[in-house]
């Protein structure tokens, strides 16, 4: 899942981006409302993280415009505004959730976990395919409830398609939905994880639970 943090406080912003990867999110980084606006209405996006007092276009507005273009990810506001009156320009301009500075890291990363999986329809935090089953919280993967053991690509991938049940996902979506921005969306990599992660799930070759549609891409399998 990849997350973009919009935050003028370098050293805030690092700190987000760091606990945010270590929960196995791709994040990517804006400095002022101008920078995020852009990136949040150019780049796919599963949810954005937005400070209200940025330079150059504030919060507010730049959840404005970009709800005005249609842009319907999850928003989550950090203001350092503690009125009530600020919390609710910011969720009336759009936003879906806010946090109120200083806040606990951990917190947050709840809160974007929640954001996410409300955004597809989850509550739970824990989904399940067939013999699949996954813990978004945890991040633990079992098969028939035997927990697997998969590197943190190969629970992205899965995490990614058990989030878009039914939907065909081409492979530069996985990509730009798992790696960071600047990463070659040209690489086969894609298709070594899906292999990997095929193996895990169904050492036998009896499940088929991730399915290759040619020339479209791979979907979680539909009908077990």
């Amino acid at each position: 899942m990849r997350i973009l943090v919009i935050e003028d406080d370098l050293h805030l912003a690092d700190n987000l981006r760091n606990a945010l990867e270590k929960e196995r999110y791709s994040v990517d980084l804006c400095h002022d409302g101008e920078a995020g606006l852009f990136h949040i209405t150019e780049y796919p996006l599963d949810m954005a993280v937005v400070d209200l007092g940025l330079p150059k276009i504030d919060g507010i507005e730049l959840i404005n415009k970009a709800r005005a273009q249609g842009i319907t990810i999850p928003i989550l506001i950090l203001t350092a505004r503690d009125r009530w009156q600020d919390k609710v320009e910011g969720l009336d301009a759009g936003a879906d959730d806010y946090l109120t500075k200083p806040f606990h890291v951990e917190e947050l990363i709840a809160r974007c976990n929640a954001l996410i999986r409300r955004s597809a329809g989850k509550a739970n935090p824990e989904m399940t395919a067939g013999p699949i089953k996954i813990h978004t919280r945890s991040q633990q993967v079992w098969v028939d409830d035997k927990e697997l053991s998969l590197t943190a690509y190969e629970y992205k991938v899965l995490e990614y398609l058990m989030v878009n049940p039914q939907k065909v996902i081409s492979k530069s979506e996985l990509t730009e939905h798992i790696y960071d921005q600047d990463f070659d969306l040209d690489s086969n990599v894609i298709e070594v994880f899906v292999l990997r992660l095929r193996k895990k799930l169904d050492p036998e070759g009896v499940l088929n639970p991730v399915e290759t549609l040619r020339g479209r891409g791979y979907r979680l399998k539909s009908q077990w």
